[in-house]
């Protein structure tokens, strides 16, 4: 590994609505994609988003508010009567890339994580950072399944190359406690922030926004998904205790499988190693039966003499 690889972990896209649409690198839907593919995709922004706060060590979740997220949905306001506990977010609809940013990157001090579709370069890059801080306690749980995808695998990789240790620390990949798919697909942030929905971390589970402030233009996706996102402490209590526990059973499965992975292979014998094998085995058998009754012939002798 480099002593520096070039991976300083700042993505080229900008924050949708992409103000330099033109320059946005994209990784061709092939099964040839490589580690190369996604590095294009660490290069810093020329405009640094409003939403992303990494290197900001004024931002945090201390103050956050769900009115603080207000400026991401169409309308750029609430309702008079929306619940101050969740708000549910739609994707197409409402900027859900960037509400997923603005909370990620404002992280100080932990963040529990189960994410089945794991594909968005920028949001990787601020949890990689994360990852890099001491001062964050972080656990990310990945579905087996996907992860084998052509840019997540790249992806993770990346990461692995980037710092393999931190990587290993805070990355587990794997299944259910009934060996099903990871399906979860929400985070707990810093204790006080939960998020949690249908929405996966792509382009097309975020939604695309290509056209400055509004979903729509060339090249533009959206899935039918919501994005919920919590402040009740007893659901975020309750959230953060479940992603703990997922991700040490999929860790578990995963030491066991490295375990019996790590076991020599079985050797199949030939005939004739087979017959020396059964020779053996007589010989030891016979060995051991005439010790018996050698021992027997001993316990007797010194039994009559004491009569």
């Amino acid at each position: 590994m480099p002593k520096d690889p070039k991976l300083p972990f700042e993505p080229r896209s900008p924050a949708r609505p992409f103000v330099d649409p033109h320059k946005v690198a994209k990784i061709a839907p092939s099964d040839n994609a490589t580690t190369a593919d996604v590095d294009v995709s660490y290069q810093a922004p020329k405009q640094q988003s409003t939403s992303n706060v990494l290197g900001d060590p004024t931002q945090s979740l201390q103050t956050f508010t769900l009115p603080d997220l207000a400026v991401y949905t169409k309308e750029k306001s609430y309702s008079t009567n929306a619940s101050k506990d969740v708000h549910l977010f739609y994707v197409g609809r409402d900027d859900v890339h960037d509400i997923l940013k603005y909370i990620l990157s404002r992280v100080t001090i932990s963040l529990y994580i189960n994410m089945f579709g794991f594909d968005d370069s920028e949001l990787n890059n601020i949890v990689m950072q994360k990852a890099l801080n001491p001062a964050v306690t972080m656990l990310i749980t990945l579905d087996q399944s996907q992860a084998g995808g052509v840019h997540e695998k790249a992806l993770l990789l990346a990461d692995q190359k980037y710092n393999l240790a931190a990587y290993n620390t805070h990355f587990v990949i794997g299944q259910s406690l009934t060996h099903q798919i990871s399906h979860t697909k929400g985070f707990v942030a810093d204790g006080r922030v939960a998020a949690e929905g249908s929405t996966n971390w792509s382009d097309s589970g975020e939604g695309t926004f290509v056209v400055s402030n509004q979903p729509g233009g060339a090249g533009y996706k959206a899935q039918n998904n919501t994005q919920s996102v919590i402040t009740d402490p007893d659901t975020i209590v309750r959230f953060q205790t479940e992603l703990i526990a997922e991700h040490m059973i999929a860790q578990s499965a995963a030491k066991k499988l490295s375990t019996a992975v790590a076991k020599p292979l079985a050797v199949i014998p030939t005939t004739a190693t087979s017959d020396l094998q059964t020779a053996e085995v007589k010989s030891a058998t016979k060995k051991v039966a005439a010790k018996k009754r050698t021992v027997k012939k001993a316990s007797t002798k010194k039994t009559v003499a004491k009569t």
